[in-house]
């Protein structure tokens, strides 16, 4: 008799939520079959590759849940509990973020991963049960670049420099405090290889057990990627603020109601002297001329109304129309034939998207799969799952909005 959906990842949480409550762990349930787990470490067992992989999980986490706490009880403690303040209470905000959460939940998860006598399947759940806790990493990765901006100022000042010199000397620290912000941001993206680790060395890839830790992967995937997401387009927006605010000669709207900046570049313009910076939005194509730091508008065609026309002749260059009026032509040459290739692409994409009638997606994925352009494919759990029962939102709406499964970005 088949087990309902959820069951089994139901009896591995339960099982983790005893260890919590300091209940005997001895063997963690097994496979269907009944073959139980046995913990690592039995009378005379020689750990195998595998039982490597799951102690190497759990010891990089306790260095990592050290490392934070050195950064909240040696940096920020200190700073906190200093007669006279050292560090401007923005400055403070900037460079640490959302640093005590993190530790929170490394912590946490530390507490889970040694409790389970490594057994490999368990320490995937630990992964599956929390994924929707690891949001708070977003904000941490989107702050990031404000954080080294606000240690940059601090070493500048010879009061401030000394402070967080003679905290790192406290600490017997080798690097300094940049070295250890950096650390969030680099185990995050790797949780997911960790347990790829897992899934390689497995003994038995079939059955419940092996799906377990397939969807742990799968998990973590989508936190690594929606995180990269996250971080590129509020990259963008930042980027997106800077060409409105160099942008001479235009008169429309405000660029952020075009969507989001997808590509931008210099390309060649048939017929005219000066190369033509573009820009593509969600929406729109702009098109202008540098001028110093400047960009001077020259036009722009709206992605519902725009016609891309490759070239039989070189393999460098397309041109740009507006349907209507299809004689104003922009004829660009790119500097590579990838370069080439990722800007039709895009451009498909958006006339796809933005065309007033409405196209099958299976219809669109089979034009955009002429062009030989292939992205990596999604996991099969779709990060879609994870967004909606994420609570952080560090970019407001833009963070509520979905990643497709199978995305063509």
């Amino acid at each position: 008799m088949e087990d309902p959906p959820g069951t089994r990842t139901e009896a591995w949480a339960e099982g983790l939520h005893n260890a919590n409550n300091n209940a005997s762990l001895g063997v963690w349930p097994g496979a269907r079959g009944g073959h139980p787990l046995a913990a690592f470490g039995g009378p005379g067992a020689k750990p195998s590759y595998l039982d490597r992989v799951v102690q190497e999980i759990v010891e990089s986490e306790r260095t990592y849940a050290r490392d934070l706490r050195s950064i909240v009880e040696g940096y920020l403690g200190k700073i906190i509990d200093a007669e006279e303040p050292v560090l401007r209470p923005e400055q403070v905000s900037a460079l640490f973020g959302n640093i005590e959460d993190i530790y929170e939940l490394s912590s946490t998860l530390l507490q889970n991963l040694e409790s389970c006598a490594n057994d490999p399947v368990a320490v995937a759940v630990c992964f599956v049960t929390r994924s929707q806790e690891f949001a708070i990493y977003t904000q941490y990765c989107n702050n990031y670049p404000s954080s080294v901006a606000a240690l940059t100022e601090c070493m500048r000042s010879k009061v401030q420099a000394r402070f967080l010199r003679e905290c790192q000397e406290r600490l017997h620290h080798a690097l300094p405090l940049g070295a250890y912000l950096l650390k969030p941001v680099q185990r995050i993206l790797k949780y997911h290889l960790l347990l790829q680790e897992i899934a390689r060395h497995f003994e038995h890839k079939a059955g419940d057990d092996y799906e377990l830790v397939l969807e742990a992967i799968d998990t973590m995937t989508c936190v690594a990627w929606y995180i990269n997401d996250m971080k590129r387009k509020h990259e963008h927006a930042i980027r997106q603020q800077e060409i409105q605010s160099l942008l001479l000669g235009w008169k429309g709207p405000d660029l952020t109601s075009y969507g989001e900046l997808v590509l931008e570049g210099t390309f060649r313009t048939q017929r005219v002297r000066h190369d033509r910076a573009l820009f593509l939005f969600d929406k729109v194509l702009l098109i202008t001329k540098r001028r110093g730091d400047h960009y001077v508008y020259k036009s722009h065609i709206p992605c519902s109304s725009l016609m891309l026309i490759e070239s039989t002749r070189d393999s460098l260059c397309f041109s740009l129309a507006h349907y209507k009026h299809g004689k104003q032509q922009h004829s660009l040459q790119a500097k590579s034939v990838e370069e080439k290739r990722m800007w039709t692409h895009h451009i498909k994409r958006l006339i796809l998207e933005n065309h007033h009638a409405t196209i099958p997606q299976k219809a669109k994925e089979a034009i955009l799969e002429m062009d030989l352009f292939y992205p990596p494919r999604l996991p099969r759990w779709s990060p879609e799952r994870l967004k909606k029962s994420w609570s952080c939102q560090p970019l407001g709406d833009a963070a509520t909005e979905p990643l497709q499964g199978r995305r063509q970005s």
